[in-house]
């Protein structure tokens, strides 16, 4: 497997479709291989210490924290959200409903800024579903407020803030959501935003993607702010703490989490039920957002199944980055990379690496 995931990584960069990035596998607590190659962009050699922002690779690892954060009150995913948060306007909808993308909170009926968690409150309460379960529909922006505003009235903490204290100081994990050390800002690999090569793709998600008026651009931009990877390439982003968007992460640090979600590493602090929890589908079908079949779990992706070999769940990024765990045999995969590629799934140099990935 290790030889063919090297020469697989050694393709990408050969036919110019990886400028620099590194996979991380690990399993059963230990890593079995880091490759890294290319440049970070700055103009030294990508290394096993560089770190770059995941974008919604970031989703899984906040849900995972309001999640244990509900199992330590003896609480699950049953729990109806109007009880932490009375003002939410489907006071009914379970929060694992929400997690996975049920809500129809997926676009605000005003804008606000990604910074500004009350604005982002009042927005929400200000908002309709544009749909209800058992439909669902990706939430690329709006999960984080949503998210954020349940761990805040759980306890206290934003997500960042538990984030930092309850699982990535403990573990030492190179898996950063907000806290990032002023001393890691130059070993963070400057984004490359995706070049454009011939027409957009004629796909009835561009078309919608392109229309203003839409419900999909909608659920893309009605949370302003750090929309763009030169936004995302400076210390705002990696500083702001977003649940949806925020991370910023090593390959070996976003495969460690998962090792720690699956309980694989010393003093994890999740519990078996959250590993749980997060692995099983709650939605599936024609996705309202995405306009494509997906299926969510508790704040993870768990299909298209291409993207998951031999089951497991997990979550991609803007732009390519990757990253899932097969809780049968104990293996996590991490993929992060600074040339982005259009599209909201990863493309080509994931599929080829994924492909290795027979133990």
């Amino acid at each position: 497997m290790i030889s063919r995931l090297q020469t697989a990584f050694r393709e990408n960069l050969a036919d110019g479709s990886e400028l620099g990035g590194s996979v991380s596998v690990w399993q059963d607590g230990q890593e079995l291989v880091t490759i890294c190659g290319g440049d970070d962009g700055h103009g030294s050699p990508w290394n096993s210490g560089t770190f770059v922002p995941i974008y919604s690779a970031t989703k899984p690892a906040a849900a995972a924290c309001l999640l244990q954060a509900l199992y330590d009150c003896c609480r699950g995913p049953e729990l109806e959200v109007g009880d932490l948060w009375p003002r939410f306007p489907l006071p009914h909808l379970t929060v694992g409903q929400l997690l996975s993308h049920q809500s129809g909170f997926a676009a605000l009926a005003v804008p606000a800024h990604i910074n500004d968690l009350d604005a982002c409150r009042r927005a929400i309460e200000q908002s309709r579903p544009l749909w209800g379960p058992p439909q669902h529909g990706y939430h690329p922006q709006t999960f984080g407020p949503l998210v954020d505003i349940l761990m805040l009235e759980l306890t206290g903490m934003r997500v960042s803030d538990y984030w930092e204290k309850k699982v990535r100081a403990p573990l030492g994990l190179e898996f950063y959501i907000g806290h990032f050390p002023e001393d890691l800002y130059s070993k963070v690999a400057q984004l490359r935003a995706p070049r454009m090569q011939g027409s957009m793709p004629r796909t009835p998600f561009y078309r919608e993607y392109f229309d203003e008026a839409s419900t999909v651009h909608r659920a893309f931009h009605s949370i302003v702010g750090l929309n763009s990877p030169r936004e995302m390439s400076t210390p705002d982003a990696w500083q702001c703490g977003s649940p949806a968007k925020g991370g910023v992460a090593t390959s070996r640090g976003l495969a460690a989490f998962y090792q720690a979600l699956l309980g694989q590493l010393p003093s994890s602090p999740f519990a078996p039920e959250v590993a749980e929890w997060m692995s099983t589908p709650l939605s599936a079908g024609m996705d309202c957002t995405l306009l494509q079949h997906t299926s969510f779990t508790c704040g993870a992706m768990c299909e298209p199944s291409a993207y998951f070999p031999g089951g497991g769940f997990g979550h991609a990024g803007a732009g390519g980055s990757f990253a899932f765990c097969r809780p049968e045999d104990g293996v996590s995969f991490a993929y992060v990379m600074r040339g982005m590629e259009l599209g909201y799934l990863p493309g080509l140099r994931v599929q080829r690496l994924l492909a290795c990935l027979s133990l």
